[in-house]
């Protein structure tokens, strides 16, 4: 199998798919990798290094897509990519398809095969390629909702951690999933009030166990509604695997909110949770609206290419190496990630979103 792995052009994305370690491995698999020139070097990988792992590097985006039968990319195709995808492609990448009909037809025109990342789920349901990314959003979550709630970036001017003598500053996370559990764990870990919202009851057990400052509840819309009316930080993280998220936060709540509170919604990938919740990129990261400042970055793990990186390769190889089966169809969780194929779309979930 011939697999290329292009350089990710999306405004401050500097992840790649795979290490040079893991191209090695294919290599050793028998299998040809085509690296773009330069496609690792924003994650601390050069050129030199892919070279010695038996990867060949094409001098640009056209000769990687134009040697590789299978494209591994970290973010969905935009403009320049779509000019280069071919019918007899196979795209494994993040696609997040529900919010995006314009790029579903587009897929859909090509004829190619796309299989989604974030759709990729094992028999028990857990998403073992979104999973990584996702605590690594999490945790950036916390990290730039506690930078944005000073008062220099337009903040209310709280420490979140609080200090003997004042209050502690009030977080509110939405969703106990992979990114909301790291989000809560890590505003807990710096002595904030954390209250978390889940369905799941092993989840919100999960949470009262990460610290004795954590509340978790069940997500009753009145309940949500109070709870965001106070919070310094709102932290948005629920997720419908392949559809759109669900608005949980409507914009009456967001009115609620104390002017300079900060919102982070995680789920803006799949549309968001929050109804104020606007798409951005790391080039303009951050937006306020209602008196709120709001942090919707797209690709969030795209701050930390290095850790992000390692992580996401790990996940990626084994289902690569049977990606480039003949016979990977018969691989249940692959079969089931496909979300366009042959001008359709086939992924449940993406179907209801879209119709």
């Amino acid at each position: 199998m011939k697999i290329g792995i292009p350089r990710e052009i999306k405004p401050q994305e500097g992840r790649v798919a795979l290490l040079p370690a893991a191209c090695e491995a294919l290599v050793r698999g028998g299998h040809t990798v085509v690296v773009e020139q330069g496609a690792g070097v924003l994650s601390g990988y050069t050129d030199a290094q892919y070279t010695a792992a038996g990867a060949t590097i094409a001098g640009d985006a056209a000769a990687t897509y134009g040697e590789a039968e299978l494209i591994i990319k970290v973010k969905e195709p935009v403009e320049s990519d779509l000019a280069l995808l071919r019918e007899d492609h196979t795209l494994f990448s993040f696609l997040h398809l529900a919010p995006a009909p314009e790029l579903t037809a587009r897929l859909q025109s090509i004829g190619l095969t796309a299989i989604g990342f974030e759709t990729v789920a094992t028999a028990s349901g857990d998403l073992p390629l979104l999973a990584p990314m996702s605590d690594i959003a999490g945790r950036i979550a916390t990290q730039v909702g506690t930078h944005l709630l000073h008062r220099p970036q337009g903040g209310k001017g709280i420490l979140l951690g609080g200090l003997p003598g004042t209050r502690r500053g009030r977080v509110l996370v939405i969703g106990a999933g992979h990114a909301g559990g790291n989000a809560a764990a890590m505003a807990a870990a710096i002595g904030a009030d954390v209250t978390v919202f889940d369905v799941r009851r092993e989840r919100l057990a999960d949470m009262r166990q990460a610290g004795a400052n954590i509340t978790t509840l069940y997500p009753y819309p009145d309940s949500i509604a109070k709870k965001v009316a106070h919070a310094d930080l709102l932290i948005a993280a629920a997720l419908r695997p392949g559809s759109l998220s669900p608005h949980i936060v409507t914009r009456d709540m967001v009115e609620t909110m104390q002017p300079g509170s900060v919102i982070v919604d995680i789920s803006v990938d799949q549309g968001g949770c929050v109804e104020t919740t606007r798409p951005r990129t790391y080039e303009q990261p951050t937006y306020v609206e209602l008196d709120i400042v709001h942090f919707c970055v797209t690709n969030m793990p795209g701050a930390v290419p290095h850790t992000a990186s390692q992580a996401l390769s790990a996940a990626l190889l084994p289902y690569v190496e049977r990606l480039a089966r003949p016979d990977w169809r018969e691989d249940r969780p692959l079969q089931q990630a496909i979300n366009v194929q042959g001008g359709e779309v086939v992924h449940p979930a993406l179907k209801e979103a879209l119709d």
